[in-house]
């Protein structure tokens, strides 16, 4: 018996200076001795600081994936996995009247555009362009166009949405992105209803002063110079607001996803609008935006991610850039990761859709997520209903990727 102890102790003491060990040399601090200098990982882009990011997170349990054995029933992980991402999001402002008011109406052809603007809260008051089909049916399926970052701030839904006298960095910057193409008027002349609006920070919502240049009040009159000037400082200053914001008790994330969110109260709100063919799509950030509208409002019932998909823990030594301050969700990664969240969809129909020399990615991490939301879809019955579709090309949008999006939205929203 006292030999049986001897032992166990003999291997509990063994076990404690191991996990010690480890723990020390994760941290730079061997037992009995002051921290030593870490041998630095060359592409971490934290450096000698990536070990904490490392060991932080390889403690996620994902006690809200789908995946975990206590799940089986989709719609109850659905009703305790959702509250909780949105309470990570520390911004959940008053419902408010949206008191939309329709400024102009132009014929496009077989669709009319409307420009409109709305509340989502009782602060933010957002512009948007809906694009409403001619003729019948009176109800159509709609689409929530979900502009991207791009470095590009002085525009935002006009990424998406055609309008007159487009300014030649805009038409330079859809042709790099989306083959030229504005894929909002795309889809609404194959008869859905379109809407798309600035996202904060971005378009009519940009950061301006008082004492910016006179040349900078208006866009259209604006030089290509001028308009890589005021891109360069948005860019610059997004540490900033996301500090500010930070620091007033929300998120930057949480203002994005929640304008998206009421932007589907305002959609759902339009008779031209069938309320149970609702559907998102969006590349880059938009695809970002898409993937969480698309899992945290239940009303999308399909949705297509463009150049945003991959796992978190892969992204931590060398992609942190591709993250940046207005796409955190403190603490998400500890209960769900970016493929979690979105299979939050299912069994409704998923898209996503990258490109294989995407550089802000990377690939094992892409086919992880892939992988992972292919296997809660089989879990929840629904194989079928999720496709992963990787292209030879950049990040970008293109038109062979635009049309096999909107043949998937067709598959599953048209009668």
């Amino acid at each position: 018996m006292n030999m049986r102890r001897k032992r166990c102790s003999g291997i509990a003491a063994s076990v404690a200076a191991a996990v010690h060990l480890a723990v020390g040399s994760v941290f730079g601090a061997p037992p009995g001795g002051p921290a030593k200098e870490e041998a630095v990982i060359p592409d971490a882009q934290v450096g000698s600081l990536f070990p904490l990011l490392r060991a932080t997170a390889a403690r996620s349990t994902f006690d809200l994936s789908f995946l975990q054995e206590r799940f089986q029933d989709v719609e109850a992980w659905k009703r305790e996995a959702r509250p909780k991402v949105l309470s990570l999001l520390h911004y959940d402002p008053p419902r408010c009247d949206p008191r939309a008011e329709v400024v102009e109406r132009v014929d496009c052809g077989t669709y009319v555009r409307e420009k409109l603007y709305f509340n989502t809260t009782p602060d933010i008051r957002v512009p948007a362009y809906l694009l409403l089909p001619k003729g019948e049916p009176k109800r159509r399926p709609a689409v929530v166009a979900l502009h991207d970052h791009g470095g590009f701030f002085v525009w935002g839904k006009e990424k998406v949405i055609a309008t007159e006298n487009e300014h030649p960095a805009l038409t330079a910057f859809k042709r790099t992105s989306y083959s030229g193409r504005s894929y909002g008027d795309e889809l609404a002349r194959r008869g859905y209803v379109v809407i798309a609006i600035d996202m904060f920070y971005w378009g009519e919502r940009r950061m301006r002063f008082a004492q910016d240049p006179p040349a900078w009040r208006d866009r259209n009159a604006m030089s290509v110079e001028d308009v890589a000037a005021m891109n360069r400082r948005c860019s610059a200053q997004t540490a900033l607001v996301a500090t500010g914001l930070f620091e007033a008790g929300a998120t930057w994330a949480g203002v994005m996803f929640l304008d998206d969110i009421r932007t589907v109260d305002y959609l759902a709100t339009r008779p031209e609008v069938d309320p149970e063919r609702i559907a998102c799509c969006g590349l880059s950030v938009g695809g970002f935006r898409a993937a969480h509208l698309a899992g945290l409002d239940p009303r999308i019932k399909a949705a297509v991610v463009v150049g945003w998909m991959s796992t978190y823990g892969s992204m931590l030594q060398n992609k942190l850039t591709s993250i940046g301050f207005m796409k955190v969700v403190p603490g998400l990664y500890q209960h769900m990761d970016l493929p979690d969240v979105v299979s939050m969809l299912a069994p409704g129909p998923l898209m996503v859709i990258h490109g294989s020399q995407d550089g802000l990615f990377p690939p094992d991490g892409v086919r992880a997520a892939f992988d992972k939301i292919a296997a809660v879809y089989q879990k929840a019955g629904a194989p079928d209903r999720f496709q992963g579709v990787v292209y030879e090309g950049p990040h970008e949008f293109n038109a062979q990727m635009q049309e096999k999006a909107f043949a998937w939205l067709d598959r599953w929203l048209k009668p």
